[in-house]
């Protein structure tokens, strides 16, 4: 390239004001060089008023630019639900964060084994070597990721917090039943869960001619055995009596 030729930058951007593909002219006698370009991710914008959407809560804002409006509701429902359907704060943040990952790998055009997102995640924020690190972040640069701006959007639980409870007005009621109650109600949801697995199971094997049985009825049952009185119990007897022989019952 000699110092009379010129380079133009050419930009375009789509209705929402997002890049849609960018090229490079060099030199007006040169055939124009074309580069592809895949956008990061949404463009930060103002809005037409001149006001910076950045005033809107970050969740808010995220929501809008990554384009997962349902997001929200999934993040209520899945805070205020009961039992072991319930996520903590800091479990919702990182699951928050690997969808935007997920959008940015997507918008590239990079399409994610299953488990790659919470791999690449893990590789991003979790406690693994520098090296790993910086590996991850210029494969996805590579691929037109802007990493620096992603991880800048990343959330804390604090800011998952003020959207679940500033914003949207969302309450965990705290069940203010007996514990062994709670617990009892979760373990016979686990045994439920873990009889639909197991009447799956013997479906596919009995329809693959690897297993003869009729009509198969499961039945998942926890027993519970004390090493020290040698008592054995099921759970939900366990539960209602409070401790095993080792503890005598109290005297009326």
């Amino acid at each position: 390239m000699t110092g009379t030729e010129n380079t133009n930058i050419y930009i375009y951007f789509d209705a929402t004001h997002t890049v849609e593909r960018a090229f490079v002219s060099v030199g007006a006698d040169q055939a124009r060089r074309n580069k592809t370009y895949h956008p990061p991710c949404r463009i930060r914008r103002m809005s037409d008023t001149g006001e910076s959407s950045g005033r809107r809560p970050k969740v808010v804002r995220l929501l809008d630019e990554y384009g997962l409006g349902s997001l929200g509701d999934e993040l209520e429902r899945r805070w205020t639900a009961e039992g072991d359907d319930r996520m903590s704060l800091r479990a919702l943040a990182d699951y928050f964060n690997k969808q935007l990952l997920a959008t940015a790998m997507a918008e590239v055009g990079l399409q994610p084994l299953d488990g790659e997102v919470d791999n690449v995640y893990r590789l991003l924020t979790g406690d693994v070597s520098g090296a790993d690190r910086t590996r991850t972040e210029r494969r996805l640069e590579r691929e037109g990721v802007d990493v620096e701006g992603l991880r800048s959007d990343f959330l804390t639980y604090q800011a998952i917090r003020t959207y679940l409870k500033e914003y949207r007005g969302a309450e965990y009621a705290t069940d203010d039943r007996e514990r062994t109650v709670v617990e009892a109600e979760n373990i016979g949801r686990l045994r439920g869960r873990t009889a639909v697995v197991v009447e799956s199971k013997i479906d596919q094997l009995r329809d693959a001619g690897h297993l003869e049985i009729g009509d198969p009825q499961t039945f998942v049952e926890v027993r519970v055995l004390c090493a020290d009185c040698g008592g054995q119990y099921e759970i939900d007897e366990l539960l209602d009596r409070g401790h095993c022989d080792c503890q005598p019952e109290s005297e009326p």
